[in-house]
């Protein structure tokens, strides 16, 4: 139990130091080699962002512990949302930009909504796996061709924070950043499991919850610390694409690699909170549009609202509420 509850705690060090340097080295080497900075944010740094969770996700899909890597994506979506989001609320106020509305959003509620319906047979199968990968390559297509057309200064806050760094330390960086983050989630998931069999729960609600929590840390890091610096389109723009990629990308790997069928809980409790919680977003980015149109005024540039203190402390009360309920049917 001892040198489980290590493995977890040196796990998540790991994973959190070594994914900063996995998406720095990559970016670099990507800018070296001329790739434009736009193309290195949509794609490079948007799934180093996830890189944890979906490392994760295969070592424990390979370790035939699927609950875990299902709970894995499921509850990093939960808490990024309602953990990262509204923390980062509380701490400042996040600007709601009309892009956001118009573009990213429509594709999680896509992505939510199509996911939903592949798992409505409680069955985690390869074609899904197939289908979600579709749908993730879909989405990068349309955020590829929409971004072509995106303002100047948009483009800029986009990807001021892509690095400039000489090839040789990108490379090192890279190939550091990946060994470890592969070590270090097989710690994580080898711990986990332990942790689960000695308590008598399953790996789902360790994935849940704490393996959940751990992989979601640098989001929080990474989103609190732009909301400080003023780069909220960044912070708000990071949870959507990580969803967006932990949805489609990271519950992707247990289909492709270990089939199965799902514990019914992960449809009727974990799943619809998540999409409960994804539309309580929603409705918070919508609301102050829909508000400013009613009122006839116009839009403040492309601000048309902010996820203020309140809506913060609302989300942080939502995921606490599943966090409740979570525990109130697993003990």
């Amino acid at each position: 139990m001892t040198l489980a509850l290590v493995a977890i705690l040196v796990g998540f060090a790991g994973l959190i130091w070594s994914a900063d340097r996995f998406v720095a080295g990559a970016a670099g080497i990507a800018r070296n080699m001329g790739m434009a900075p736009m193309m290195i944010g949509l794609t490079i740094v948007a799934i180093g962002t996830s890189a944890p969770e979906l490392i994760v996700s295969i070592n424990a899909a390979l370790d035939h512990a699927g609950g875990l890597a299902i709970g894995n994506a499921i509850g990093s979506n939960l808490a990024n949302v309602g953990l990262v989001l509204g923390v980062t609320a509380l701490i400042s106020p996040i600007p709601i930009t009309a892009s956001i509305i118009k573009r990213e959003l429509p594709l999680l509620l896509i992505a939510t909504f199509g996911a939903l319906f592949f798992l409505l047979d409680n069955k985690l199968e390869l074609i899904d796996g197939i289908a979600f990968l579709a749908m993730l390559a879909g989405i990068f297509y349309i955020l590829v061709t929409s971004k072509s057309h995106q303002p100047d200064a948009e483009l800029a806050t986009d990807t001021e924070h892509v690095p400039d760094i000489p090839q040789s330390k990108a490379w090192l960086l890279f190939f550091v950043g990946l060994i470890l983050l592969i070590a270090s989630s097989r710690a994580l998931v080898w711990g986990s499991v332990e942790i689960a069999a000695a308590l008598g729960v399953s790996d789902l609600i360790i994935g849940l919850t704490v393996v959940a929590v751990g992989t979601s840390l640098p989001e929080l890091a990474a989103t609190v610390a732009s909301a400080l610096k003023g780069h909220h389109d960044i912070a708000l723009g990071n949870i959507i694409g990580s969803n967006l990629f932990n949805l489609l990308g990271v519950m992707a790997m247990p289909a492709m690699i270990t089939p199965s069928a799902l514990d019914p809980e992960v449809f009727s409790r974990d799943y619809l909170s998540m999409t409960a919680i994804t539309l309580l977003l929603a409705a918070m980015l919508i609301a102050p549009l829909l508000l400013r149109k009613f009122k006839r005024q116009e839009p403040a540039g492309n601000k048309v609202g902010r996820i203020g203190r309140g809506e913060g402390a609302l989300l942080l009360l939502a995921y606490g509420a599943y966090y409740y309920l979570l525990l109130s049917v697993s003990l």
